[in-house]
């Protein structure tokens, strides 16, 4: 699966999580970065980083049988709308991601 992320925080806590559960886990903190990225059935996206919406939805244009989920501040309702514009799979808050990582990781396996 890949991340991409803002920070080396929540990059950690997601490589840990994959890891943990054995799953491959590539972090990019650079939206540009993922366009020459790999086909994955998994990108986690930080909508709060400059340029992420679209580049998530680029990328998941190029690569149809991705899931693209993206987080970002409950209350960022442009954010939220600009991202399920740009296609994304599923669009949750911060905290429900946290939450359901777990989970979402391990939907890699199947």
């Amino acid at each position: 699966m890949l991340a991409l992320v803002r920070d080396l925080l929540f990059a950690t806590k997601i490589s840990s999580t994959a890891r943990s559960l054995g799953v491959p886990c590539v972090v990019v903190l650079d939206p540009a970065k993922l366009a020459g990225a790999l086909a994955t059935p998994l990108l986690l996206v930080d909508l709060n980083l400059p340029g992420a919406v679209e580049a998530a939805g680029e990328y998941g244009r190029a690569n149809p049988g991705t899931r693209t989920v993206g987080f970002v501040s409950h209350t960022d309702a442009a954010t939220i709308a600009a991202a399920r514009a740009a296609g994304l799979t599923r669009v949750m808050a911060r905290s429900a991601f946290v939450e359901e990582l777990p989970s979402l990781v391990e939907s890699m396996k199947e």
